[in-house]
């Protein structure tokens, strides 16, 4: 296994659709590894491919704390099959727009279709926080980013921000 660096805003691979997955192979299953490892070394509770800059609709998540033992999901062409009529509103965050966070009325629970790493089509229902968190993952497959859920002010004033420490970032202090 290996760390893949995590894209951020302003790159523009963040905002491509990803491409499905044909079939899941050792190439796959490595992708799925590198990308729990880089997950849990962020740290963070989810990370989708594109992410990483591999535009396929793969994610990964686990939301237990870190004295819990590891639950590690991998989904794989995930899709939102149904969402309840009960919404909820919660601060979210990205590895991709670090250390930002805003309010997301997202709904509260989900059912999602989508195959596992055996290559099996499987069918769960995400409550909480793993609602949150697989909504989240998919609108990255879907080239969007939670930053689209907020008012345009708040949302231009973060890209500013983060389009400037990365040009700072980028230049040679003589």
């Amino acid at each position: 296994m290996s760390l893949k660096e995590i894209i951020t805003v302003p790159d523009p691979l963040l905002r491509k659709i990803s491409e499905p997955v044909e079939r899941v192979d050792k190439e796959l299953l490595t992708l799925l590894d590198d990308m729990l490892e880089t997950m849990y070394d962020a740290p963070g509770i989810g990370l989708a491919a594109i992410q990483v800059a591999v535009p396929r609709r793969v994610l990964v998540m686990d939301i237990a704390r870190k004295e819990e033992p590891k639950k590690p999901f991998c989904l794989i062409n995930p899709k939102i099959v149904r969402v309840s009529q009960e919404m909820s509103i919660h601060d979210e965050g990205c590895l991709s727009i670090p250390e930002h966070y805003a309010e997301v009325e997202r709904p509260a629970s989900v059912t999602v279709s989508y195959i596992d790493r055996d290559g099996n089509e499987q069918e769960r229902d995400f409550n909480e926080l793993l609602s949150r968190v697989v909504q989240h993952e998919i609108d990255h497959l879907d080239g969007k980013q939670f930053i689209d859920y907020i008012s345009k002010l708040k949302r231009d004033r973060i890209v500013r921000k983060l389009k400037k420490e990365a040009r700072r970032a980028n230049s040679v202090i003589l």
